[in-house]
């Protein structure tokens, strides 16, 4: 686990969760290898409840603060405990379609 997967981990202890998942899905994008700019957050808390989803991500992007302009995608599933305990997984995330900018030109 590299060290912006450790600061976003501990940013989002913010919202108290009963379940979290931090994956770094960098290394199915067109960056260097052992780059830290795409990650996949599962997040369940309490927080959410009665919250649409555009709130519930909201809240997350404030528990993150600076570091959401530290990284350069991040992929929200945001549940509260009760939808997580009828559902206990996130969708797979797709595979990456596009390249870097650097590969145009």
């Amino acid at each position: 686990m590299g060290p912006m997967q450790v600061s976003l981990e501990q940013a989002l202890q913010a919202l108290a969760p009963t379940h979290l998942e931090l994956i770094n899905e960098s290394h199915m994008h067109s960056v260097p290898p052992g780059s830290e700019s795409h990650f996949k957050a599962v997040v369940v808390s309490a927080e959410f409840t009665g919250l649409n989803a555009v709130k519930r991500h909201q809240t997350v992007y404030r528990s993150l603060g600076e570091l959401m302009g530290r990284i350069h995608a991040l992929a929200l599933h945001t549940y509260t405990p009760e939808e997580w305990g009828a559902r206990a997984h996130a969708p797979d995330s797709p595979n990456c379609l596009g390249g870097s900018k650097a590969d145009r030109h």
